[in-house]
C-alpha cells in the first residue's frame, strides 16, 4: 500500500506493540468518510448535551501515521501514544484521535481547523498551508513540545517535522483551548469555529488532551 516505504512493516512501526493489535484496530475502526459525510449518531432530546460522533479512522491514514512515527523516531521521545487528526471529517465530528499504540485504546475530541483552510466556514478543511499569515492548518507530523501561558491560556508548542509543516513553531501553531471549539458551538451552529491554524480544542477537553499527549509525542494531521 505504501510504495514510499515498502520495507516497513507494521511490526517495525510500533516497536513494542503487536502487528495484530494495529490490524485489529484498523478493522474495528474503519468506515469510509465521503466528502460530505457527517455521522449524526442517535437522536437526542433537544436539551441534551451534544456528543461528538464517533468518527472512524481510514486505515490508510492510520498506516501513514505509523510510517511517520517510524520515520521521525529520533525526534519523538515517546512512541507509546499517538494523536491523529483526520481533517477529512467535518469539524462537528470527534476527529482528533489519541490512541495507545500497543493496545489500540483511544480517546476522541473535537478540534478546529484554520480559517485559511476553510475561508467560507463550511465546517470542512479544504486546503493545507505552511505559509506565514495564511491562518491555515498544516499537514504532516508534529512533535509536542513545552507548555506556556499565552493569549489562550495554557498552551503547548508544536514542532513541525515535515516540509509541509516546518514553519509550525515560527507560525505559533500550538494546541490550546477555545470557546469556539466547545460542544455547545456545534449544537448552535452545526460546526466549530475556526482557529488561525492552531489545534484548538474545547475548553473542558484541554486538560485531558494535555494529560494524554504530554511532551515528546507525535501528532499526525492529514486527510483520510
Amino acid at each position: 500500500m505504501l510504495n514510499r516505504h515498502p520495507h516497513v512493516t507494521r511490526r517495525a512501526l510500533i516497536g513494542a506493540g503487536s502487528a495484530a493489535t494495529v490490524a485489529g484496530f484498523v478493522q474495528s475502526t474503519w468506515r469510509p468518510l465521503g466528502p460530505g459525510f457527517v455521522d449524526r449518531g442517535h437522536p437526542r432530546p433537544a436539551d441534551a448535551r451534544p456528543k461528538a460522533p464517533l468518527t472512524r479512522l481510514d486505515p490508510d491514514l492510520l498506516e501513514r501515521a505509523l510510517v511517520a512515527l517510524h520515520h521521525h523516531g529520533a525526534a519523538i521521545r515517546h512512541r507509546d501514544r499517538v494523536a491523529i487528526v483526520d481533517f477529512a471529517a467535518p469539524s462537528s465530528d470527534a476527529r482528533l484521535h489519541i490512541f495507545d499504540v500497543a493496545d489500540g485504546k483511544r480517546a476522541r475530541f473535537r478540534v478546529s481547523h484554520g480559517s485559511g483552510s476553510d475561508p467560507d466556514h463550511t465546517g470542512f478543511l479544504h486546503t493545507f498551508s505552511n505559509t506565514f499569515d495564511s491562518n491555515a492548518s498544516s499537514e504532516g507530523a508534529f512533535v509536542t513540545a513545552d507548555y506556556y501561558e499565552g493569549r489562550h491560556g495554557r498552551s503547548q508548542r508544536l514542532l513541525g517535522l515535515d516540509r509541509t509543516n516546518c514553519n509550525a513553531l515560527s507560525r505559533s501553531i500550538v494546541i490550546h483551548g477555545a470557546w469556539y471549539a466547545n460542544d455547545d458551538v456545534v449544537a448552535t451552529h452545526g460546526k466549530l469555529g475556526r482557529s488561525q491554524g492552531c489545534f484548538a480544542v474545547g475548553e473542558k477537553s484541554l486538560s485531558e488532551v494535555f494529560d494524554r499527549l504530554g511532551e515528546g509525542r507525535m501528532i499526525y494531521a492529514s486527510r483520510g
